[in-house]
């Protein structure tokens, strides 16, 4: 490419040009005057414009010319200081005063890649390889846009193009293995990064793809190789040390990626991505108010940072500080009132520290109720319930509960619907509509089940399966630190309005997996479950390891990923979702008259006519010691009972002995033991969202 002082020196001769072209036409002007003595001078004048208009056009266009490549190179060495708003807005300039810039366009492009705007990268990319149909390198940008936009089989498409052309370009080669990760398939991107190492050793990118995706697959003596190998042949370079700061905070060598951390801040300061892994660091090693002052510096940077002003919050929340807590999580609210940890944050402070009565609740719960109204409108029921749960969670006081009673009605749920009222009635906010109304509900399930058998099933419902929910302290996501715990939150709270689960109520944050077994064996847990979260910017992936709480063995694992508004709550409510269908049916005897039994569980907990389910002698199941599941011995199977009528929460049926005597009693257990496919393949854990934007900052 020619430099700037090429470009001047080819617009003065340009001009030098125009300007012989204008004496040549007047000299041409006077020599038909003589030559022609008739012509008139209005005809002369015309002629003279023509021919000034002329090389007006070419003076300008070398104006033009030189206009943009000046804002081109402007725009390169915003791109080099990656201050990506300043180059972006110089190669705007530059192709808008010549479209056909392609270099302009696709630097253009790039910047909207770093910049998250995926649409935009790829609108621009696609015109700079129209003008430049040749270089690759748009394609390998283009590509690149196609898989942050989930387009995979296009971009699998233009990779496979590319290497037809060239089959050993670096770009291609790099953006094949960010394709295999988006698909899942780590292993496979490790073995295209390690065949491309071959051909490239000293490629800082490809080393760091290596040691990260080693990583992430659980390697870690490789990825500790990799990165020092890339630490030894790029000892300057500021993003390997970030990298390195990265790789040695997930294994939890705090103190080791601190002094990495901050020698990337040393070799380029004010690195963002930097400072807020160091904000994290110390967050994570207690040191909360320089985490803070951390946190102000990356806000500072860029108000937008929610990372940053959750981490200020939760800092502020560790050092016994709510006011602040909840004066940080309220002006990031306005910024983005979306974002999942920042509310999670400030309504676990409001709970924690205010009573009941605070405005401050009310006000933070209508938010909710509007959101549940929202999904009601539109017939999103499981959605519209869970908003109105939350709302209730901070203000169970608000009139609002009356919507959720008759969303609860309309979904079917006739007994609950009128506990709903009842308790309404009980804080003073009866009127005439809702006192008819529980007066006919009364009437209508007076002839119900339970009614029938004279029992009330809100006193005696029981959770029959004991497990408490962790998050480790080690694992800290790229995005916010302490995802884990957050996420935690959510699945216990989802599991409250679980009829068979019993969400334990214990410290969510353990330092280590040891601690978190000690816990729920000391407190009776069934299982117990891990989370641990992996996000980016548009992604979410929420993993929950179960492990039975008697041995600590391994029993389980759960994947979820979710993408747009409502991530976390909607992979949260899918890791609930996976953990109650795969734990086995279980169920109490409240009562029996001759063969017929009554249990505690009905329709709401998918109960059937015509299941035929276990009769166990009561206390005698015993959680298995690994894997999900129950086991009891022949002679503790005392019979079954097999359901002919069901009511909302209760289930009747037909009782049968086993063996000669009868000796099915109240009290005993009712189980329906789950048939598992042994051929069924392994959950799906899908892409690796953090993999995956680590991957992307590696450009």
């Amino acid at each position: 490419m020619k430099d700037l002082r090429g470009r001047s020196r080819e617009t003065a001769e340009g001009t030098e040009g125009a300007q012989r072209k204008i004496k040549k036409l007047n000299f041409l002007c006077v020599l038909r005057v003589r030559t022609f003595g008739s012509v008139s001078l209005r005809t002369l004048w015309l002629i003279l414009g023509v021919s000034l208009f002329s090389a007006g056009n070419g003076f300008l266009f070398a104006q033009a010319q030189m206009t943009a490549a000046s804002y081109y190179e402007k725009g390169r060495a915003a791109m080099f200081a990656e201050n990506w708003y300043a180059a972006s807005e110089s190669f705007i300039e530059c192709v808008r005063l010549n479209p056909a810039h392609a270099e302009g366009n696709a630097a253009l492009a790039e910047c909207y890649y770093e910049l998250g705007e995926f649409d935009e990268a790829l609108a621009w990319v696609r015109k700079a390889r129209a003008l430049s149909r040749g270089n690759m390198g748009p394609a390998n940008l283009e590509a690149s846009a196609l898989i942050a936009l989930g387009r995979l089989d296009e971009a699998g498409a233009v990779i496979s193009g590319i290497l037809e052309r060239e089959p050993y370009n670096r770009e291609a080669l790099f953006a094949a293995g960010e394709l295999d990760i988006a698909r899942g398939h780590s292993a496979d991107a490790l073995l295209r990064f390690r065949d491309a190492s071959r051909r490239y050793p000293d490629d800082r990118r490809l080393l760091i793809s290596l040691a990260l995706v080693s990583g992430s697959l659980g390697d870690r003596e490789a990825s500790l190789q990799y990165i020092d190998k890339a630490l030894a042949r790029h000892p300057d370079d500021y993003r390997v040390f970030y990298y390195a700061g990265w790789l040695d905070a997930q294994a939890g060598r705090i103190a080791e990626a601190i002094r990495y951390a901050e020698q990337a801040l040393y070799f380029r300061p004010g690195y963002g991505p930097a400072l807020s892994l160091l904000a994290s660091l110390r967050y994570r090693s207690l040191q909360y108010e320089e985490a803070a002052r951390l946190a102000d510096e990356c806000i500072a940077a860029d108000r937008n940072d929610m990372g940053a002003w959750y981490l200020k919050g939760l800092a502020y929340s560790r050092m016994k500080r709510p006011k602040d807590a909840l004066a940080v999580f309220s002006n990031a609210m306005l910024i983005n009132p979306d974002d999942e940890f920042i509310r999670a944050g400030l309504e676990d402070i409001l709970i924690g520290s205010t009573p009941l009565e605070d405005p401050q609740r009310s006000r933070w719960a209508a938010w909710h109720f509007n959101r549940a109204r929202e999904y009601r409108s539109r017939n999103l029921v499981d959605q519209g319930l869970f908003e109105y749960r939350r709302g209730l969670r901070l203000n169970p006081y608000a009139r609002d509960r009356r919507e959720y009673a008759e969303l609860l009605r309309l979904e079917g749920y006739p007994a609950r619907y009128l506990e709903e009222l009842r308790f309404m009635q009980d804080l003073g906010y009866g009127d005439t509509t809702m006192n008819d109304a529980v007066e006919a509900y009364s009437a209508l399930l007076s002839n119900a089940l339970f009614r029938r058998w004279q029992v009330n099933p809100v006193d005696l419902a029981e959770r029959h399966w004991k497990i408490a929910v962790f998050s480790l302290a080690s694992q800290s996501s790229f995005y916010h630190v302490d995802a884990g715990a957050v996420a935690a939150s959510y699945v216990r709270e989802i599991l409250v309005h679980d009829r068979n689960i019993n969400p334990m109520e214990s410290e969510l944050r353990r330092a280590t997996f040891s601690e978190a077994f000690r816990s729920a064996r000391e407190a009776g847990a069934d299982y117990f479950l891990v989370i641990t979260v992996s996000e980016n910017e548009r992604d979410i992936s929420l993993k929950g390891e179960l492990f039975v709480g008697r041995t600590g063995s391994p029993a389980g694992v759960f994947y979820t990923y979710r993408t747009g508004i409502d991530r976390l709550r909607n992979a949260s409510r899918g890791i609930v979702e996976q953990l109650s269908a795969s734990l086995p049916f279980r169920a109490k005897l409240l009562s029996r008259r001759q063969a017929q039994g009554l249990i505690d569980k009905g329709r709401v907990d998918g109960v059937k006519p015509e299941t035929v389910y276990d009769v166990v002698k009561k206390g005698r199941p015993l959680v298995l010691n690994e894997g999900i599941g129950l086991s009891y011995t022949a002679d503790e199977l005392v019979g079954t009972l097999t359901i002919d009528s069901t009511d909302e929460e209760v289930s009747a049926g037909v009782l049968a002995r086993n063996g000669f005597f009868d000796r099915i009693e109240v009290g005993d257990e009712i189980i329906l033991q789950t048939v598992k496919d042994e051929k069924a393949p392994p959950p799906a854990t899908g892409a690796n969202p953090e993999l995956r934007a680590l991957l992307r900052t590696l450009r």
